[in-house]
């Protein structure tokens, strides 16, 4: 997966947000949310943002899989993701 051309994302102390800089769209994301657009971008697979995500929160393996199948949906279906 890769994010689409003219797609920006920064951090904020609130998570990130995530910019369309041709539509002038943004996603404000969560720390997890973060995580997930940084490891899809970086060209890693999900289950890596899945493995990060388990090690630094107190989440279960089984939710964090679904999480991120369902952001990364969303992203594929807003053409901000490229599968």
């Amino acid at each position: 997966m890769k994010l689409r051309k003219g797609i920006a994302v920064t951090t904020t102390e609130y998570g990130g947000v995530l910019l369309d800089e041709k539509s002038g769209s943004y996603w404000q994301l969560n720390d997890t949310s973060v995580i997930v657009v940084e490891t899809l971008a970086a060209g890693r697979a999900p289950d890596a943002a899945v493995d990060r995500i388990v090690a630094e929160f107190d989440v279960e393996r089984a939710e964090a899989e679904s999480d991120v199948a369902e952001l990364t949906r969303r992203l594929v279906e807003a053409k901000i993701l490229r599968p």
